[in-house]
């Protein structure tokens, strides 16, 4: 099986900044595409971001001009910069990661379980 936890969010000052990171592990042969979700109370589950194993990026709407993802393919890690945080940003950020677990199995998606973002405080 595939683990995904993701790790620092916090709740911060509104234009404060936070450093998102995922790390994927457990039976992986290799991982293509990873995203970044979040999802506020009361909302449905939107999209962030997404990242290629070949590093191209896209950014919604959302994340347009402040928040930028990457990925470290060697450490299996999805990271999501996030700048200029607003009140609205607030949230459960959430990662996807499209992995394979043998050479000849189809991608699978991964959740992790989320990690709270805040900002306001």
């Amino acid at each position: 099986q595939v683990q995904l936890v993701e790790h620092g969010g916090d709740s911060v000052q509104p234009g404060a900044s936070l450093y998102l990171s995922c790390q994927a592990s457990g039976q992986i042969f290799d991982i293509g595409t990873m995203a970044w979700y979040r999802q506020a109370p009361g909302t449905q589950r939107e999209l962030v971001a997404t990242v290629t194993r070949e590093h191209n990026v896209r950014h919604t709407e959302i994340a347009k001009g402040r928040f930028t993802i990457s990925r470290d393919n060697g450490k299996n890690t999805v990271y999501l910069r996030m700048d200029n945080l607003k009140p609205e940003d607030t949230a459960v950020y959430l990662c996807k990661a499209a992995t394979r677990t043998t050479q000849v199995d189809n991608a699978v998606e991964y959740w992790g379980k989320g990690t709270q973002g805040t900002g306001s405080s």
